[in-house]
């Protein structure tokens, strides 16, 4: 997954935020796959141990080429969700995910939010940087693939939905990821991590700012875009959180092996709000996530692509 987390850290500390310096590009056509399709590539090559890849500088450029730029214009126009391998610059290490995405509560909104929605997801869990283990400050993140179906084997004539979460981009010291209260627009803590990665997270957030605007939240309009014929008549939330559900921790020092350790299904709550009281955001549980199948392989962390969706500044939010 292509975050931002590291732009986002240089823009809060500076505080400054993104503005659009490049014109605003169309996102491909997807070529169209099932979910078993996708599923069947992640599993393709599973690895035996857990990988330990790790951010460097030298990985943002190369003598001709600026790889941390293109990477961030690529994720905001590539729509297909298996691309020739790369490395992910700001988070490297994850594990792949595959479950159910269940609407379960009247609410305003349209699309794969509407109540009674039912889709299949895959996901990606990961740490920004390199850290993986307890002990260390940790960054969590989630990404999320929707497809508008619920038989693994259907080819959608739509391209798959995309969201993005993080618990907090400069990182906490929660122990597990199931701990944590994962968002589009999340808080900025300045820890240790931050300073010592400053100079990667100053061409990141030149990279991004280039790339597009408005980068401290990932608006959610593919989800609410999804299965929709008129897109006259969208209702997009704000903000979303995920989290995972209470009594489902596995104790474990690195994050991966809380979902490859575990022996039953994990389940993550779907919360979404569009309006503030006061600062507190009116939150409301709509559905939940549950995850059936855990991963770790090559595709999974240098192969599956998550579009960024490209800011929109006129959506309708209730």
């Amino acid at each position: 997954m292509k975050t931002i987390f590291l732009a986002l850290i240089l823009l809060n500390l500076n505080g400054c935020t993104t503005e659009m310096k490049s014109e605003p590009q169309t996102p491909t056509v997807n070529t169209k796959h099932s979910f078993q399709e996708i599923w069947n590539e992640i599993i393709s090559d599973q690895l035996q141990t857990l990988p330990q890849n790790n951010v460097t500088f030298s990985k943002l450029f190369t003598f001709s080429k600026n790889i941390i730029l293109a990477d961030a214009k690529r994720t905001l126009v590539e729509r297909k969700d298996i691309i020739e391998a790369f490395d992910k610059l700001a988070h490297p290490n994850g594990v792949c995910l595959k479950g159910t995405w269940e609407i379960t509560q009247a609410n305003p909104y349209s699309g794969y939010f509407k109540n009674n929605s039912t889709a299949l997801i895959i996901a990606r869990a990961s740490t920004a940087l390199s850290k993986t283990k307890q002990g260390s400050i940790r960054p969590f993140g989630l990404a999320g693939k929707l497809f508008p179906t619920i038989s693994p084997n259907i080819v959608s004539q739509e391209p798959t939905a995309n969201f993005f979460v993080i618990d907090d981009l400069g990182g906490t010291d929660a122990q597990h990821y199931t701990d944590v209260k994962m968002t589009n627009e999340p808080s900025v803590s300045k820890t240790s991590e931050v300073f010592k990665n400053l100079l990667y997270a100053i061409k990141v957030a030149s990279a991004f700012s280039t790339a597009d605007k408005n980068s401290g939240i990932r608006q959610l309009y593919e989800i609410s875009e999804l299965g929709e014929a008129n897109k006259k008549n969208i209702i997009t939330p704000k903000w979303i959180q995920i989290s995972a559900q209470q009594g489902q921790t596995v104790h474990t020092k690195d994050f991966r092996n809380e979902f490859l350790l575990s022996n039953k299904k994990i389940i993550f709550d779907i919360v979404v709000a569009s309006k503030e009281i006061e600062g507190i955001k009116n939150w409301k549980k709509i559905g939940t996530i549950t995850f059936d199948d855990a991963i770790i392989s090559n595709t999974c962390d240098h192969r599956l692509h998550f579009h960024h969706p490209v800011w929109k500044d006129n959506l309708r939010h209730e």
